[in-house]
């Protein structure tokens, strides 16, 4: 790995930063998403819609405290703030949700369309480089500057493989995001329309 990184030339030492971070928010996303299913309860959230519709907000409260579940959270700021604005509420708390969702995968984006760049970059200075090796050398030694446009493609092979490695965990992790902003609007209109279905004397107590 070493001595083809010293082959690439220059440009491989941005691309060895690329890959690292690319590595980084991969393994990171995955860790992510692997401890964020496993909060997911779909059982308590039927369970908390359910006692919403009998308008019994402090056992929903109970049932809640210290859930780590996203979707829960989402319904819990809906309950909360349900005299004020509970659609309001329930899209911040969704946005907050989401933030978390999507951190690195900005980084990630720009790692697909940096890397193959930085790749070419290597490759046209390689060149530059065989033909000035050529000009000095001549046609007498045809070795020297094959040899150095092998090399200067090494750094287009390193950005495609790069961006290949990234952009498949990227679309997947975007998958997982719309279908976690999907689980979210779903819940999220449940809990309005069993609040709008609630009369006013279910609505004023329970809670109060």
């Amino acid at each position: 790995m070493l001595e083809i990184i010293q082959k690439g030339g220059v440009v491989m030492y941005p691309l060895l930063a690329c890959s690292v971070c690319v590595l980084t928010i991969i393994i990171e996303r995955t860790i992510f998403w692997i401890i964020l299913n496993r909060r997911h309860n779909l059982q308590l959230i039927n369970e908390v819609l359910n006692n919403c519709q009998h308008g019994d907000w402090e056992l929903v409260k109970r049932q809640t405290l210290g859930s780590k579940d996203y979707a829960l959270r989402v319904l819990v700021s809906g309950v909360v703030h349900r005299d004020f604005s509970m659609t309001k509420a329930m899209e911040v708390a969704a946005i907050q949700e989401m933030v978390k969702m999507r951190r690195g995968m900005g980084i990630l984006d720009t790692m697909i369309t940096v890397a193959p760049l930085l790749g070419i970059l290597g490759t046209v200075v390689g060149i530059i480089l065989s033909f000035d090796m050529l000009a000095t050398e001549g046609i007498n030694n045809p070795q020297a500057v094959t040899g150095g446009i092998a090399q200067a493609l090494i750094t287009t092979a390193a950005g495609l493989s790069i961006a290949i490695l990234a952009v498949i965990p990227f679309n997947y992790f975007n998958v997982k995001v719309e279908q976690a902003m999907q689980s979210m609007e779903q819940y999220a209109t449940s809990l309005e329309i069993v609040y709008e279905k609630l009369s006013p004397e279910k609505t004023n107590g329970g809670g109060q």
